[in-house]
């Protein structure tokens, strides 16, 4: 049982240490407004990884921590951690429990694996494509006291950036799945 919780608990750290690199150092950041900025990155794509290889808690989990502190250490950023830390567990839980109703880990034909992270992708990133820039706008708006204007300007070029980066992750998820899961699946804790 102790293993169980120590192997699970050391790949959620390990991919939420991978979330953090991937946004830190792989992101294209685009200033927008009133001090603030959106960015293109792949980071989402590690959230959803996670979550097909954790499960919906862990994996999202994994993902809000990792891309959470990025946003702390970024001074861009730093206000939108709590936002942050909500959208990628939900990312991860959406990305995850499709996985699971599906029995992505059972799966052993290609076609099939193929589909289901692909459903599964689709589902969680493009709830985060609605999510984030609705989210976020209420969020600046009304806890950051941004202006109206300027809360529904951000909102639009977060849609933007947050569409650009769903298409992408979908892509890059299934790919990064497909290459690593026969060699990582045996070595994740069995729930």
């Amino acid at each position: 049982m102790t293993n169980y919780k120590t192997r699970r608990l050391v790949y959620t750290a390990m991919f939420a240490v991978i979330n953090y690199v991937a946004f830190t150092y792989g992101k294209i950041t685009i200033p927008v407004t009133a001090g603030t900025s959106t960015a293109i990155h792949i980071a989402n794509a590690v959230v959803v990884l996670s979550a097909w290889f954790l499960g919906p808690v862990y994996g999202g989990l994994s993902g809000a921590i990792g891309l959470s502190i990025a946003d702390v250490f970024d001074p861009r950023y730093i206000t939108s951690a709590p936002k942050t830390f909500l959208l990628k567990f939900m990312i991860g839980l959406i990305a995850g429990l499709t996985a699971k109703h599906f029995r992505l880990k059972e799966k052993t034909e290609r076609k099939e694996i193929i589909l289901i992270t692909t459903t599964s992708a689709i589902a969680a990133l493009g709830f985060n494509v609605f999510a984030d820039p609705v989210v976020g706008y209420f969020y600046r708006k009304y806890l950051l006291g941004i202006p109206q204007e300027a809360a529904r300007i951000i909102a639009g070029w977060v849609a933007g950036s947050t569409a650009i980066n769903a298409v992408a992750c979908v892509f890059i998820s299934v790919i990064l799945y497909l290459a690593l899961y026969k060699s990582f699946l045996p070595r994740l804790p069995k729930e």
